[in-house]
């Protein structure tokens, strides 16, 4: 059995991913403008946003001191309709171009503000 025996009963939901970030409230507007998600919470210590208010998963930011050094170890991949305009309305939002040895590829790799890696994917279409 992969993954190990279950439980009966027992079921796990996926409530949200937790990101550190320098300033978790600019962080979290720019991703809920990104992603064009509901804010939950406003908070400077927990600063949440999901699809919508009753929609899971979603995403919470939480203060960290130290900033990030090395190539993230999980980042999120995005599959949009129309692969050029969408990289190029991220850009106008402030994310920015990601070299980190990808080469050529049908998918483009962006760093939000706080330099966190994400892929835009190819289009659907494609």
């Amino acid at each position: 059995m992969i993954g190990g025996p279950t439980l009966k009963g027992m079921a796990l939901e996926w409530e949200q991913v937790v990101v550190d970030a320098a300033d978790p409230v600019a962080l979290g507007q720019w991703w809920a403008r990104a992603l064009g998600w509901t804010v939950l919470n406003d908070s400077a210590q927990e600063y949440e946003i999901r699809p919508a208010a009753d929609r899971l998963p979603g995403l919470i930011f939480v203060p960290v001191g130290d900033r990030r050094v090395v190539k993230n170890r999980l980042h999120p991949d995005f599959r949009p309709d129309d692969h050029d305009a969408e990289v190029d309305r991220l850009l106008a939002l402030g994310a920015r171009r990601a070299h980190i040895g990808q080469g050529e590829r049908p998918w483009t790799v962006l760093l939000d503000p706080e330099g966190n890696e994400f892929c835009v994917l190819s289009s659907r279409a494609a």
